[in-house]
């Protein structure tokens, strides 16, 4: 006969553990913090041993607390990969959680081909720029920017974060020419705040761009190049993003294109990376991003 203390408890000490922190447990879990570290103070009754260290507002975990933390968290996440089969017998759905420029700009025209590869399985794919929660959200994979390393995910580095600035035909004929930084430092640029001007200039050897302190500041990328490609400004812009319009004409890069540290990553939980519906997803984008023309996007992340 199994001696498990309160299987509410653990589950309550798991999260705090996770977050070290019993405020985003309780927002996790849906109970009040008091309530969070009342099952907490129950489950050190019952063991004997505290798991926490309480002080000055925080909380950090003993080292009984963390060797306890990763063997709970594991055995979790075993008991949600057992159910998670079932849950995939009723429902075979793969859930991406992609940020919203990759989504709409690179993912959305492919996704198809994946679905038609697979067509026994679902695809929902919701872009969203927030981090991906594993643990709350119902999401199976999310593709988002970083330098990665995030701790107990599975990654795969899909293409480096490129970035360049382009205009329509029409707004460089009216505007232009646009032959060195400083000129198109003193046009119409789009989300002239934007961190990537900054840095693109610099690249350039433009320490200090004299840059018009208005302009129209847009909420995406894509927003952005729909905006460029309408005569409206300069945008800062993913050549990978807008390879479509680039070869027809409707958006021209007026400079050179700069490799940013950041990378493009697929993310899943480390117990999750062999699912069929995600291994097969891994798969397929692996094989779509070294089918992308632009050989610039395939560089190695920096190390």
């Amino acid at each position: 006969m199994r001696r498990l203390p309160p299987l509410a408890a653990v589950r309550v000490f798991e999260a705090a553990a996770r977050h070290e922190n019993f405020t985003s447990a309780a927002e996790e879990l849906g109970m009040s913090q008091a309530a969070v570290s009342y099952q907490v103070r129950a489950l050190e009754e019952a063991l004997g041993l505290p798991l926490f260290l309480r002080e000055r507002g925080r909380v950090v975990l003993t080292e009984t607390g963390s060797q306890l933390a990763g063997q709970v968290t594991a055995a979790f996440d075993t008991l949600d990969d057992a159910f998670g089969r079932i849950r995939d017998d009723d429902a075979a759905t793969l859930r991406i959680s992609a940020y919203t420029s990759f989504a709409n700009r690179w993912l959305a025209t492919r996704i198809g081909s994946f679905q038609l590869q697979h067509p026994d399985l679902a695809v929902r794919l919701d872009a969203d720029n927030r981090l991906t929660d594993f643990a709350r959200d119902d999401v199976d994979v999310a593709i988002r920017v970083g330098l990665g390393g995030a701790p107990g995910m599975h990654e795969r580095f899909l293409m480096r974060v490129l970035y360049a600035p382009m205009a329509s035909p029409a707004f460089i004929e009216e505007y232009g020419p646009f032959d060195t930084p400083e000129r198109i430092a003193g046009s119409r640029l789009l989300n002239p705040d934007d961190r990537w001007w900054r840095r693109w200039f610099a690249e350039q050897g433009v320490t200090d761009p004299v840059i018009p302190p208005v302009g129209v500041r847009l909420d995406s990328q894509t927003a952005e190049g729909l905006a460029a490609i309408a005569g409206q400004g300069i945008a800062m812009l993913d050549p990978v993003f807008w390879e479509e319009e680039l070869r027809d004409g409707r958006l021209i890069r007026l400079g050179d294109t700069i490799a940013s540290r950041l990378s493009i990553w697929l993310v899943c939980p480390e117990h999750k990376r062999n699912l069929p519906r995600i291994k097969a997803f891994r798969d397929w984008i692996g094989d779509e991003v070294a089918r992308h023309p632009i050989a610039g996007a395939l560089l190695p992340p920096p190390a």
